[in-house]
């Protein structure tokens, strides 16, 4: 078989001495062994790194009972939850996805459309919009069933969903990812008779992609949840060595060795558009996990070969405090070559006969060999295609490499203490009872 996950250290490893990388890796071991063997920070939310080998038939089951249950009669899922409980499922779909599915309609399952990831007015007005004139169900993610945005978006479409169907044929439509015993969430859905997934108590949120929370949502899309797993079983044996073959060790270690040379901002590239959300899951994986502190590399991404055209000026000569990881991948799941043109007017001939992934490869090559010309690290990380069995590994991989080097700076990777600072905020603007004082305290800030 060949590697899943590949990496290419060729354009990294001259920006920092064989010293420094020496310490990191000793750095990156020691991190290893503090995960597995549970004796680090947060140790009570490990329960994803042996997840994928402990899913069993019972959870692919379940699942395809939902599948079968709509797909006869649901022409739209919408997904609610925020960060963790939306953004791996919308980056496998993406990634799976035909780029005009909506604009062909040969879907073989229903459309997967996403609610509880905003509080904007105008994106639920439209989207209830659409649903007057859609046949729909929902699968609410949350554990405990009282964050705001989701909590808000699920109040208005349970509210639609009674409205048109009734209560009875609302509750065939409703699926609840949810705490197993406790939580607002729970107590509503055992109240009305939801079927219920359960988010293990052990994994947070960023972590859950390969629980009910992503899986569901994407076997409603349509695509092989099993190889999801399976590709993930294989990148958990192949992350259990504590060796240099292993992938995830060797990239917390350059990327450490890097943040050791100020090298602050990580920017994840990737030259195929399917890929603009698995960056989106990357981004809040790293940065809720390693930003703490006042510690952590910042996590940014840039689509290329688009963003060659806005973003490229500052990663060529901007400020270098950047290094890039690229995404990269080995086969094109199509084909598709540059016509000839008798009159050659663009003068783009001599890429007559060439395939599109070709010109996007070089394009890649070319941009990688520039930005490090400029002073900028690169890390190369490649994949065999974009499919169900390559993007599980992929998932899996960076969740144990972003275990690996938050234990490398000290930090816990698993809480998010600063995210409940902006909700204390927020609640206490818009009057939740208790919160008076705070309310008080923010308002004579502004005036």
């Amino acid at each position: 078989m060949e590697n899943i996950v590949r990496l290419n250290l060729q354009a990294a490893v001259p920006f920092v001495s064989d010293s420094e990388m020496e310490q990191s890796l000793e750095k990156a071991f020691n991190s290893f062994d503090i995960l597995t063997d549970r004796s680090g920070r947060g140790n009570d939310f490990l329960g994803w790194t042996d997840l994928p080998s402990k899913t069993d038939n019972s959870v692919f089951n379940d699942i395809y009972d939902i599948v079968n249950r709509w797909e006869r009669d649901v022409e739209i899922v919408v997904v609610i939850g925020i960060g963790g409980s939306y953004l791996g499922a919308k980056a496998a779909i993406d990634s799976l996805s035909h780029s005009f599915t909506t604009h062909l309609g040969k879907s073989d399952g229903p459309s997967i459309v996403y609610a509880g990831q905003n509080l904007s007015e105008e994106y639920l007005s439209e989207l209830l919009e659409l649903l007057e004139e859609r046949s729909f169900a929902c699968v609410v993610i949350s554990k405990s069933g009282t964050t705001t945005e989701p909590a808000v978006a699920f109040r208005l479409i349970k509210q639609m969903l009674e409205q048109k169907y009734g209560k009875k044929e609302a509750r065939r439509r409703i699926v609840a990812v949810t705490d197993n015993f406790q939580g607002a969430l729970k107590g509503l859905a055992n109240q009305e008779g939801y079927s219920t997934f359960v988010i293990p108590d052990d994994v947070g949120g960023r972590y859950s992609v390969l629980t009910p929370v992503g899986l569901l949502p994407v076997a409603l899309a349509g695509f092989d949840i099993r190889s999801i797993i399976d590709g993930a079983i294989e990148m958990e044996r192949i992350c259990a060595q504590r060796s240099e073959k292993n992938p995830a060790i060797i990239y917390a270690t350059i990327r450490n060795a890097l943040y050791s040379k100020d090298k602050k901002i990580e920017i994840l590239v990737n030259y195929n558009p399917k890929l603009q959300y698995f960056a989106e899951w990357w981004k809040q994986l790293f940065g809720e996990s390693e930003g703490k502190e006042e510690k952590g590399i910042f996590p940014a991404s840039v689509n290329n070969t688009t963003d060659l055209h806005s973003m490229g000026q500052y990663i060529q000569e901007g400020e270098r405090t950047i290094f890039e990881t690229v995404i990269s991948v080995a086969r094109a799941n199509r084909s598709l070559s540059i016509v000839d043109d008798p009159n050659n007017l663009d003068g783009l001939n001599f890429l007559s006969g060439k395939s599109l992934d070709e010109c996007n490869k070089m394009a890649e090559l070319g941009t990688r060999i520039a930005h490090i010309d400029g002073g900028v690290p690169n890390i190369q990380i490649e994949i065999p295609s974009i499919n169900e069995y390559n993007l599980g590994a992929l998932f899996y991989f960076f969740e144990f490499a972003c275990g690996i080097s938050a234990y490398m700076i000290d930090i816990n990777p698993f809480d998010q203490p600063g995210v409940e600072d902006y909700k204390i905020n927020m609640f206490a603007l818009l009057g939740k009872p208790g919160y008076e004082a705070k309310a008080r305290e923010l308002r004579g800030r502004f005036q």
